[in-house]
């Protein structure tokens, strides 16, 4: 390899992006907003049932332009893991905001336990932190998926790797 220009072989390890996703607790989530213009926000999340699961306050922005379109997209990065930099899932799809109870009652004990999770009685504080009236969950059903493994690619020209991206 010459440059970077041709990246087609340096998506992630079936095991790695499992590994990834089920790790990693914090996304990149983007949606549309009234004037088609794309928008993000960092979100905490976890990886289940062949979806991401996030929440937010239903009056939070996100949630009509989510209701409006039926799409957004995420990008789950390994920065904070301990699989290491450089190493990244990115999705679109269907999304959909769930406000039901059942829902909550599933999803935001296990959210809670991800980001709290040697912390039994943090996890407890931060579940009802999250258990509000307005709260919703909201679902991201990819139907695309693009992944990154930088490690192959540094791999074709080690001279030119930061430092440590051989590290993990």
């Amino acid at each position: 390899m010459e440059d970077a220009e041709n990246l087609a072989e340096c998506g992630l390890d079936p095991e790695l992006r499992d590994r990834l996703l089920n790790e990693q607790v914090e996304c990149t989530f983007i949606w549309t907003n009234k004037a088609g213009q794309p928008f993000g926000v960092a979100m905490s999340f976890i990886w289940r049932k062949g979806s991401i699961w996030l929440t937010a306050a239903g009056t939070r922005a996100r949630i009509p332009a989510i209701r409006r379109t039926g799409y957004a997209a995420a990008m789950i990065s390994s920065v904070g893991t301990t699989i290491g930099p450089g190493k990244t899932v990115s999705v679109r799809g269907r999304c959909i905001v769930h406000d039901d109870r059942a829902t909550r009652d599933w999803m935001l004990p296990e959210l809670a336990r991800a980001i709290r999770k040697d912390d039994e009685a943090g996890a407890q504080a931060f579940l009802a932190l999250l258990d509000s009236p307005g709260r919703v969950v909201i679902e991201l059903k990819p139907d695309y998926e693009l992944n990154f493994d930088s490690k192959k690619m540094w791999a074709r020209k080690p001279d030119a790797a930061p430092p440590g991206r051989f590290d993990h």
